[in-house]
């Protein structure tokens, strides 16, 4: 999740709100990719999840990253609760999941080094203290009294908050995991555009990178149950958005809805400040209970906008937010996949004709359908394997088309990177549906299989 924000200074007006997000605009040259993803840490001889701090926890692995590799430290309140390091960040979700935020680059073969580097550092610290990792939508094993909660003031306040307004947000905060990228979009049409696509299209990436048909030791019917945990969290900040889709979409639509999100925190001097339930409308006008006669600047507003977890979102960038975490080979098929569609004009115009017919009811149906059957969802005569295919191939066109090398100009594309989603089209098969393979095979219905076989 994220840290707190630098927006700049006060709001004296209120289109600086629409301002803000419009200053996200580049020209196509200043295009980047940003890679976020996050992992379950666990103790090797146990499979139990790390506790924060001791000789095997997420503190040490933190220390040994910090030591070995020249990260810089971030702490909260006296406490090691993440790293910096070249623009990048690693940062603990809620539950002590290690989340990689990469620096904005131009190639996915620069951001999948980086996701290669990072999980061979992580490997090498974490082996010599009998602790691994492993790339899951869902905690497989673990009960919610397992996982820990990290020492982070935002993280409380919303694990008091999420049992108020939805029945799964504590699950959402401590035993779910994605992987996910942001991109830049060029004028404010062109991110109408993308974020139509970005929404309609994320059952689709929902379906292909599914993972996680296991919870608390048991099947639990779905391939994706953290998409299952989404939709029962908070109806106020998160879904597919149908009036995205409606005329007049643009940067001041996205304030409005933004405003109509309560919030959960004011950021003030290192600590966060309760402000569960109230509304931002009302800190603008000085009457915000939390801070009373004081207004919100930049950074509030920054801050606020990280809280609405829709499956696609912007700030000054956009982010995909409907993967699971997975295996390390899918880690860079997510973000070639959205590259591809968003980042060539002429895949992302194919792939608006791919939904564009679609109604907000048929969206919201394939939202439901991708995290109960994965490739195998239909929905009113939409076969999600169909359109996986097409998008897949869209994406495949697009990447082309860019034509950025790698290897030193050994590879001519990023198509490579596809190579993971190729293997489902062609198969019919997500990682979902090979851990139920294994599990109802070789695995003779042990879960606990999963970790030795499928760790980084």
């Amino acid at each position: 999740m994220s840290i707190p924000q630098t927006g700049g200074g006060p709001i004296e007006h209120h289109d600086q709100l629409a301002e803000y997000l419009a200053e996200g605009c580049k020209p196509k040259a200043d295009w980047r990719i940003g890679t976020e993803h996050e992992k379950f840490g666990y103790c090797k001889d146990t499979l139990k999840p790390l506790p924060f701090e001791g000789e095997r926890s997420i503190v040490s692995v933190l220390e040994g990253l910090r030591d070995r590799h020249g990260w810089a430290e971030v702490r909260e309140g006296g406490h090691l609760i993440g790293l910096e390091k070249d623009g990048a960040n690693v940062s603990l979700e809620p539950g002590g999941a290690l989340e990689l935020s990469g620096a904005p680059v131009e190639t996915i073969h620069e951001t999948c080094d980086e996701v290669n580097v990072h999980l061979r550092e992580v490997k090498e610290i974490s082996d010599e203290i009998g602790v691994g990792f492993i790339g899951l939508g869902a905690a497989p094993l673990w009960t919610h009294d397992e996982m820990p909660l990290m020492p982070k003031g935002r993280y409380k306040l919303m694990d008091a908050y999420m049992d108020k307004v939805g029945t799964a947000g504590t699950t959402m905060m401590r035993r779910t995991c994605t992987v996910q990228v942001n991109l830049d979009f060029g004028s404010e049409v062109d991110m109408v555009q993308k974020l139509r696509v970005a929404l309609a299209l994320q059952p689709v990436a929902t379906a292909l990178f599914a993972n996680s048909p296991f919870f608390e030791g048991e099947l639990n019917g779905h391939k994706s149950w953290r998409g299952r945990v989404w939709r029962h969290l908070d109806d106020d900040r998160t879904g597919m958005l149908p009036w995205v889709f409606e005329d007049g979409m643009g940067f001041e639509r996205w304030v409005q809805y933004a405003l109509d999100v309560p919030m959960y925190f004011v950021y003030r001097d290192g600590k966060y400040i309760n402000a569960l339930g109230m509304s931002f409308r009302d800190f603008l006008k000085g009457n915000l209970p939390a801070l009373p006669g004081e207004t919100p600047t930049l950074s509030d507003w920054a801050d606020h906008l990280t809280t609405a977890f829709p499956e696609a979102r912007i700030k000054k960038f956009m982010e995909m937010r409907g993967a699971d975490g997975g295996p390390w080979r899918r880690l860079c098929a997510l973000p070639a996949f959205w590259v591809g569609l968003m980042y060539d004009q002429t895949a992302l115009d194919g792939a608006w004709d791919l939904v564009k017919n679609w109604t907000a009811e048929q969206r919201e149906e394939l939202r439901v359908a991708a995290s109960i059957d994965g490739l195998q969802a239909k929905v009113d005569g939409i076969n999600m394997h169909d359109i996986a295919r097409e998008a897949v191939a869209l994406s495949h066109s697009g990447l082309v088309a860019r034509g950025r090398s790698g290897a030193g100009g050994m590879v001519p594309d990023e198509t490579h990177f596809l190579n993971a989603l190729h293997e489902s089209i062609e198969s019919g098969k997500t990682p979902a549906d090979e851990l139920l393979e294994r599990y109802h095979g070789d695995w003779n219905g042990d879960i606990s299989k999963v970790f030795g076989e499928y760790s980084y």
